[in-house]
């Protein structure tokens, strides 16, 4: 690789971390092409950019700002797969896929500067609310004191129907 495909390719490797929500760093090693072509089918799916990089290269365009301990992630043969709108999305399509193909390793994860572990990634970034379901808790959360509010308002005018109901059951047996 040139020196200016180099800085090139670094210019966009920096640009992915800065405007990701989250990745996942994977070791790919002993899949065969048809599998890796599957899972790159599957993070377009879910709008996650998949791409294999070199270390040094990942390194570099993080410089400084690299959080402390991606540096062990960053040995042997890395995929990084960024997801840019749903934090969880690229790891629930590893998560998905491993159940099937455990020759896919978790290396890390990055979720808002800080590392996470193979298993944090799996038990717990893969398992992070959708954005859709992130929104519909929200509105449950928000309806339900309107909810409440009307089902309260509701009850005497219930409690009244159903003594007015008695008392004309009492009348017509008794």
């Amino acid at each position: 690789m040139m020196r200016a495909q180099k800085v090139e390719a670094i210019g966009e490797i920096k640009e992915r971390f800065e405007q990701m929500s989250s990745a996942v760093f994977v070791d790919f090693s002993g899949m065969s092409v048809e599998q890796v072509g599957k899972l790159r089918d599957q993070f377009r799916a879910k709008g996650v950019l998949y791409k294999v990089v070199k270390n040094t290269l990942v390194k570099k365009a993080l410089g400084e700002g690299m959080a402390p301990g991606l540096s062990e992630a960053l040995r042997g043969m890395t995929g990084v797969a960024w997801s840019f709108e749903e934090p969880s999305a690229a790891a629930r399509v590893v998560k998905d896929f491993r159940k099937e193909n455990e020759k896919l390793k978790i290396k890390a994860g990055l979720l808002d500067g800080t590392v996470l572990d193979s298993k944090a990634v799996e038990n717990q970034l893969a398992l992070l609310p959708s954005k859709d379901e992130a929104r519909a808790m929200l509105l449950a959360t928000f309806m339900a004191p309107a909810q409440q509010m009307v089902m309260l308002l509701n009850a005497p005018a219930q409690n009244f129907v159903g003594v007015l109901a008695a008392k004309q059951r009492q009348a017509e047996g008794g």
